[in-house]
């Protein structure tokens, strides 16, 4: 008897994003030319919040097409950065108390 297997359909298995980019993203930064535009009241800044706002879009839609999940990606590393040890390169020089050391 063979072992049944279950196709996995894309459709349910797709990452959430909104005009190409991760939808979190996509949207504060909606949010945020919104509250500019809206508070300032000044055509200067409804052109400044557009143009922030489309260049944002374009920016996430770059980075969502090199990884989709590259924010969660980028929050776990930052979250992980004190417990990365400490290496050094084959380019360092070693000093008197390093040579010291390994003799």
């Amino acid at each position: 008897m063979a072992i049944r297997t279950v196709p996995i359909r894309r459709a349910g298995n797709r990452d959430n994003l909104v005009l190409g980019g991760d939808r979190e993203l996509v949207m504060f930064a909606g949010l945020l030319a919104g509250a500019l535009i809206f508070s300032a009241q000044e055509m200067k800044a409804a052109i400044f919040g557009t143009f922030m706002w489309i260049a944002a879009v374009q920016v996430f839609r770059v980075m969502a097409k090199a990884d989709p999940k590259m924010r969660f990606v980028y929050l776990r590393q930052r979250r992980y950065r004190p417990y990365y040890a400490a290496r050094s390169t084959p380019f360092r020089t070693n000093g008197p108390a390093e040579e010291a050391q390994y003799r």
